[in-house]
């Protein structure tokens, strides 16, 4: 009696790996992709804190602040895509309120895991008046 496997029994063990491969690496784009989205919130927190040190620094008062205080450009976070980030920075100020935004950058072989249509970014407002802070996170971050 011969001892060993049949062909059909090894092409339906590689047909298993392979689906099994096939899922885990989407699986670890996605978590990898998400990991990125802590390089965005990373960054608009220590903005978020430059900020608040600004407004007191004013009298409770945002008024004149520019990008350079909030630690963007010239020596600090570039605010357009670069080889040091996968995202791009900016933020809009309305009274006491900071809208931080974070776009993910699609160039320079940083392409984002999701379908062009879905926009890749996370959004930080906070309201120094109020003491609140309002994070949105679209996906996959």
């Amino acid at each position: 009696m011969k001892r060993g496997f049949t062909l059909l029994e090894l092409i339906i063990v590689v047909m298993i790996i392979g689906v099994l491969a096939t899922l885990g690496f989407a699986s670890y784009g996605r978590m990898v992709e998400g990991a990125r989205g802590g390089e965005a919130r990373d960054v608009m927190g220590a903005m978020r804190k430059l900020g608040a040190a600004y407004y007191i620094r004013n009298q409770n008062s945002l008024a004149g602040l520019v990008a350079a205080d909030l630690g963007l450009g010239a020596g600090g976070v570039p605010a357009a895509c670069a080889a040091t980030h996968y995202f791009s920075y900016g933020f809009a100020v309305a009274g006491a309120q900071i809208t931080f935004s974070a776009s993910r950058c699609g160039a320079g072989g940083k392409v984002p895991n999701a379908p062009a249509a879905v926009p890749n970014a996370v959004t930080l407002a906070t309201d120094y008046g109020a003491g609140t802070d309002t994070w949105t996170n679209i996906a996959p971050y």
